[in-house]
């Protein structure tokens, strides 16, 4: 029981770290500034321990319901830096509106304590159960601020339509317990043989679930209303944290219990991916709203993402987690980009007002110029090795209509790309934006832009650190 509870030391360490943080919130007071900045360290020091953990092997616990290995480590140290860039950019924006408050920073790290136990699940029930805690914590974040409508309403609307997947996906978990007698990933592969057409039921069941989470078409309807209503800062984590989460349960639930029936999902991820590509290049062209134009690109991108894992191989696993660090990357630069669009404690977050932007803020618009670019795919970029190492996976085997939507696709995205850098640079010029912004949100535009620009003196670094992790 020993070597148990020290494998599982990062999770107890954020549980405990949750429930001191809402003690201290509710018995001191004015303890919402010290509560952000202890949620940081709890974080720096969640970061420690899971790297404390590397090199460990593939370790099985709880009665193999719970994976240790290093390619959970990899993913829960994403998720946990991710977050404490989220947290140090979202205080100034959250005193404008108001809702500088306790809960805020306590609510995300119950999310990230759900993401990390979806992370190393490796049992239907316990994975649920990750899923929920995050999905929870989510449900009150995106309605956050009370006193603005379209914030109400887009949680409303993802609590209803959340609830909605979360009961098909558990419909597929019972269908699969019912036609394998177990709800573990171990003992289902073994009886995937015996009643493959039966099983493929439960599958679908659960993928329409995952599909939700990570905004893929046909599932994608919560994301736009969502993304806009939602304060930014929260939005800010819906497109990045949840996505990185997803992504590993996608590639351990159909390659750990389900790989000998790749016959039967391969298609469906197929599908999904090709459908997310097309439909999040073309609609976003006619959005107005950055946040809006965000969760179609969001859509899109999570497109790409599936289509290294639905190549059935290694080196399409690989990919995709590529993809989805360089996404998470890119996206932290662009919401840092939004947040700096502020004049007399005001945001704005529609595309006309950038117009003219790099006549009064050339640094800024330099930034957004460099992430645009790559978010587009534009060579020599982070985010065009992204998508070139996924098209080359999907190359080598042999898939190529899906790589020639992708190109194609990735050409009709960039329009509404380089509109926006035409929107900065050639139009009439409006107000000075305020330019006394948090040393946080300087320091997480300046990383993730070098991080950009410079990714092409070593294209192969992120590609070679996951190629060393044993993914399945």
């Amino acid at each position: 029981m020993n070597i148990d509870i020290n494998l599982i030391l990062p999770e107890i360490f954020l549980s405990l770290s949750i429930m001191t943080l809402l003690m201290i919130g509710v018995f001191k007071k004015n303890s919402t500034s010290l509560i952000f900045n202890l949620s940081v360290l709890t974080l720096l020091i969640l970061s420690a321990l899971i790297l404390n953990l590397s090199n460990i092997g593939e370790t099985f616990i709880f009665n193999q319901s719970y994976v240790i290995d290093d390619f959970s480590n990899f993913m829960k140290i994403l998720t946990a830096i991710s977050t404490i860039f989220v947290m140090s950019v979202s205080a100034d924006f959250l005193k404008s509106l108001n809702i500088y408050k306790i809960e805020y920073p306590i609510l995300i790290l119950c999310s990230l304590l759900g993401m990390m136990v979806m992370i190393s699940s490796n049992d239907l029930i316990v994975f649920y159960l990750g899923l929920e805690l995050q999905s929870l914590a989510l449900y009150v974040l995106a309605a956050f601020n009370r006193d603005n409508i379209l914030s109400t309403e887009s949680g409303l609307k993802y609590f209803v339509l959340s609830a909605l997947s979360s009961g098909l996906l558990l419909y597929g978990c019972s269908l699969i317990y019912g036609f394998t007698g177990s709800t573990n990933f171990i003992d289902i592969s073994s009886n995937t043989y015996e009643v493959p057409y039966a099983l493929t039921f439960g599958i679908v069941f659960i993928l329409v679930g995952l599909a939700f989470k990570i905004s893929a078409v046909p599932f994608h309807m919560w994301a736009p209303d969502v993304y806009q209503g939602s304060p930014t800062s929260v939005t800010m984590f819906f497109a990045l944290i949840p996505k990185i989460a997803a992504t590993c349960v996608f590639i351990r639930f159909l390659y750990v219990p389900f790989i000998n029936m790749i016959d039967q999902w391969q298609m469906i991820i197929i599908f999904i991916s090709i459908a997310s590509m097309i439909f999040g290049a073309v609609a976003a062209i006619g959005q107005k709203n950055l946040k809006r134009l965000i969760a179609y690109s969001s859509i899109g991108h999570m497109g790409y993402s599936l289509a290294g894992i639905a190549t059935g191989s290694i080196g399409g696993i690989q990919s995709s987690i590529t993809y989805i660090t360089i996404y998470v990357i890119m996206n932290l630069a662009l919401f840092c980009c939004l947040f700096m669009l502020r004049r007399n404690n005001n945001y704005f977050e529609n595309i006309d007002d950038l117009s003219g932007l790099s006549k009064n803020h050339p640094i800024l618009s330099l930034s957004l110029l460099i992430i645009l670019f790559s978010l587009a795919g534009i060579p020599p970029m982070a985010g065009f090795f992204a998508k070139f190492y996924v098209f080359m996976a999907v190359i080598e085997q042999s898939m190529y209509f899906l790589a020639i939507v992708g190109l194609l696709s990735t050409v009709i995205a960039a329009f509404y790309y380089l509109r926006i850098i035409k929107i900065i640079y050639f139009d009439p010029s409006k107000d000075k934006y305020d330019t006394n912004h948090s040393f946080g949100l300087k320091i997480s535009l300046l990383v993730s832009t070098v991080f950009i620009l410079f990714y092409f003196i070593y294209p192969n670094s992120l590609i070679n650190i996951i190629s060393k992790i044993n993914i399945i």
